[in-house]
């Protein structure tokens, strides 16, 4: 068998944009002869994948999913809206949805995991995609919420399928209260939190970069009133009240009622059943957030198309 050197598996990646894994895969399966490679990788589809790996893949789905104390969300992004009413698309999802919950939210752990019934991992089968429905896609993020005892509750809104959609929610619960109880206060929780955008649990978990940057916008806007610094420290800690109602999950009001914070709509819901309800996390994936999209001007394209 030929030798496989580093330098062979780059002129075949440079030749194909298939990944580095799969070049060397196919030089070993065509004992290093260069063309039959090319072909091989032409074969399993593999070819053309890395080539649109540049493309800004800022759509696609989120997925969650519960069972019972245990719940994942992912995000899988693709290019456009199309890819996300294909049916392979939606169901490569919701398998990485069920994958992650089995295997926890590490991306290693979820792209090294099995992909069932293809011999591929799950990173190999999303390069298998990208060169089948031929558009970049890209494994985001994933996030697992469990608790001891109690409920993992979710919420999609605007689902596109059941499960699937543009955001999605998880809410734990832990609590020895019927399921019943837990669901009907983990949905009410969860769509609140898909309308409110929390950033934090608690006012202890907000972050202190971003606590100590607002006290600081907040001290410079007091400061321009000129009144003494003893009534802008008072000045600023209302404000901060303020900032923590915005982002602190146990801290805003509650949408359905507008009147009582979460924090006491979790205390009324355990004192109704008789028992301790303790909200102990929760996720929110909005798809394409933080992403930024390349804005093209279509007409202009056109335009140029035609020049040229």
């Amino acid at each position: 068998m030929a030798a496989i050197t580093a330098a062979l598996v780059k002129e075949l990646r440079d030749k194909s944009g298939a990944g580095m894994m799969d070049c060397k895969k196919a030089l070993a399966e065509t004992d290093g002869d260069m063309a039959a490679a090319v072909d091989w990788l032409r074969t399993k589809g593999l070819a053309a994948a890395q080539k649109k790996s540049g493309r800004v893949a800022a759509d696609g789905l989120v997925a969650v999913v519960t069972t019972g104390t245990k719940g994942a969300a992912v995000e899988i992004n693709a290019e456009t809206d199309f890819v996300a009413r294909n049916e392979s698309f939606q169901e490569f999802v919701s398998t990485i949805a069920n994958i992650a919950l089995e295997v926890g939210e590490e991306a290693s752990a979820i792209e090294g995991a099995a992909y069932p019934e293809t011999g591929r991992t799950v990173a190999e089968q999303l390069t298998h995609n990208i060169a089948t429905i031929g558009e970049n896609m890209s494994f985001r993020r994933a996030k697992v919420l469990e608790v001891s005892q109690g409920l993992v509750a979710s919420y999609m809104h605007s689902a596109l399928v059941p499960g699937l959609g543009k955001i999605g929610v998880l809410v734990a619960l832990e609590s020895a209260a019927s399921t019943d109880v837990l669901e009907a206060l983990g949905k009410q929780v969860a769509m609140h939190i898909a309308a409110a955008r929390p950033e934090f649990l608690t006012v202890a978990d907000v972050d202190q970069s971003a606590l100590d940057r607002e006290k600081a916008v907040l001290t410079e806007q007091a400061r321009e009133s000129g009144k003494p610094e003893e009534i802008i420290e008072k000045m600023v800690q209302g404000r901060l009240r303020k900032y923590y109602e915005e982002v602190v999950l146990t801290e805003q009001v509650f949408v359905i009622d507008n009147e009582t914070k979460i924090s006491k709509v979790i205390e009324k819901a355990a004192k109704d059943a008789g028992a301790d309800i303790k909200l102990t996390g929760f996720v929110r994936f909005e798809l394409g957030e933080g992403i930024e999209k390349e804005e093209s001007d279509f007409a202009a394209e056109v335009a140029q198309a035609v020049k040229g």
